[in-house]
């Protein structure tokens, strides 16, 4: 007997769709046919009108809700805000939560076949753009009969993926839920995650990227890559409130020669060691050099009030105190920019300790914007939609 945690949406089946309309990247490339795995929650009503998007962060994937079986130990990554009664409520919303392409957890990327040669695209997979993942995102949607998302929502990645809806298909989006995002990345974020990839890159087993052919994985270049992007996601105060200086192993005691190891360091290492067997690595340097590129306003004269002149949904910005990577300024950009559009905008900043993580995790003052703004979203449901 199914025996999940109360709020949960319980066991889910991902889908597999596979599509043979040829995609033109935003790089010249076209992908001649590509699939996408996704996962839906509740029910969709009888005109499609109460439809989310969920579009996930740099590591995501499309699990983002309950569980897979019922022996899993963790459910989805944003379980904590998508589920009946939650933020994102599954009694009145359709949720859909696809797996970018270019992700290594199904849909077409460096770990699929290029039909071209028989063998794993690797490092030859294209270079994509935020664009790139809308235009799948829309070919989903139009699979679905889902012309009008009620709304579509991301942290970090995802919100540039959602800012992005609002200026490409205006007049398919009623709101629009950016969290802990930015308009373009600082110079700092682009060197944190070059500094990754030249980590990953350096490893003797990358092979320039096609190290699938050699039959190995560059586990120590991953590893490193993902300690460097973890320490910029938490904060200097989270922490020093779960680690401190804390000793795993050793001792200052004056006579002994054992190696010392503090807690973070044992912390990270697993961090990175766990990651590095689950993700591929071609898709973490695509994945990062996709947030590298993208800049909301570059086609707009780089003027991001005019860039959110073509909206027309209303928007949901939310940041976090402590998140110095996608630090409260740069959604205060958004929100300005907003302003001058003349945008319907509500902003939040949540005090939290947890760094860019927050979005992530539970957190009262969060739970309360993010559950009030939904149920707005869900009152402006066209009441034929009703179900």
């Amino acid at each position: 007997m199914e025996s999940f945690p109360q709020g949960s949406v319980g066991l889910v089946q991902p889908q597999t769709q596979q599509f043979d309309t040829p995609l033109a990247l935003a790089n010249g490339r076209t992908l001649h046919n590509y699939q996408l795995v996704y996962e839906t929650y509740g029910t969709l009503n009888e005109d499609c009108s109460n439809a989310v998007l969920v579009c996930h962060a740099l590591s995501g994937d499309h699990h983002a809700a309950g569980f897979h079986s019922e022996t899993d130990k963790r459910p989805g990554w944003w379980d904590n805000y998508i589920g009946p009664g939650k933020a994102i409520d599954t009694n009145k919303f359709f949720v859909v939560s696809p797996n970018n392409i270019g992700g290594c957890s199904g849909s077409t990327g460096p770990l699929t076949t290029n039909p071209e040669t028989g063998k794993p695209w690797g490092s030859d997979f294209p270079t994509l753009r935020v664009r790139d993942w809308v235009e799948t995102q829309k070919a989903l949607a139009d699979l679905l009969n889902i012309k009008q998302w009620a709304a579509i929502v991301g942290g970090s990645l995802g919100g540039m993926q959602a800012m992005r809806w609002a200026l490409e298909y205006p007049d398919r989006v009623r709101h629009c839920v950016a969290i802990a995002s930015a308009l373009k990345l600082t110079a700092q974020n682009i060197a944190f995650n070059e500094t990754a990839r030249q980590a990953i890159m350096a490893d003797p087993s990358f092979f320039d990227g096609q190290y699938l052919e050699k039959n190995t994985i560059p586990r120590d270049g991953l590893a490193v890559a993902r300690m460097i992007g973890h320490i910029t996601y938490l904060s200097g105060d989270g922490m020093g409130q779960k680690f401190g200086r804390d000793l795993r192993s050793g001792s200052f005691q004056l006579g002994t020669d054992d190696p010392l190891e503090f807690e973070i360091e044992s912390y990270l290492r697993y961090q990175g060691s766990k990651f590095s067997t689950a993700f591929d690595a071609n898709t973490y340097i695509l994945m990062t050099r996709a947030l590298d590129y993208f800049d909301l306003a570059r086609e707009y004269d780089h003027d991001a009030v005019k860039a959110f002149s073509h909206a027309q949904c209303k928007f949901l910005i939310l940041s976090f105190t402590t998140d110095w990577r996608f630090s409260p300024v740069r959604s205060q950009e958004i929100v300005q920019a907003l302003l001058h559009a003349k945008k319907s905008v509500s902003y939040a900043e949540i005090e939290s300790t947890y760094g860019h993580d927050a979005f992530l995790i539970p957190n009262e003052r969060y739970n309360q914007a993010f559950t009030a703004y939904m149920k707005n979203v869900a009152a402006d449901i066209p009441q034929g939609g009703r179900q």
